[in-house]
């Protein structure tokens, strides 16, 4: 059984970098916690959570297709905190569900770096699994 503890972070694909970051953190007051230049990765702290703004033209950004719009989408994934983070047994209760899991790696996510698991839902968006900080 997955207990889901918290909204981790969610990831948007944007055009516009700057108009976005200047929104989420001057409206919102979402502070800058980690820019990884080289992926076109800006990730915003909203309370226990993240907001990632993923630039479409940069390496993260190109792999989700379209730019948002018409006829493409501005969400690459959200992530949900779970506990606890067995690889083995959640690997067994996806598959009792006929959900395939991709590999356990070590991202980053609103706790610091962390071992998770992307799954996809039945309409193709894209669902990752975190466990606690290492």
């Amino acid at each position: 059984m997955i207990r889901i503890t918290g909204l981790d972070h969610v990831v948007l694909r944007v055009r516009d970098v700057r108009r976005m970051l200047r929104f989420y953190s001057e409206v919102l007051g979402c502070a800058v916690e980690r820019e990884v230049a080289e992926l076109g990765l800006i990730q915003l702290r909203a309370g226990d959570a993240l907001i990632d703004l993923v630039d479409v033209a940069g390496e993260l950004g190109r792999g989700g297709g379209a730019a948002p719009g018409r006829e493409g989408r501005n969400m690459d994934h959200l992530c949900l905190r779970i506990e606890p983070f067995d690889p083995a047994a959640l690997s067994r209760h996806l598959e009792t569900h006929g959900v395939a899991a991709g590999p356990v790696e070590r991202r980053y996510g609103a706790e610091g770096f962390g071992p998770s698991i992307y799954i996809q839902d039945p309409e193709g968006n894209t669902v990752e699994l975190k466990g606690p900080p290492a």
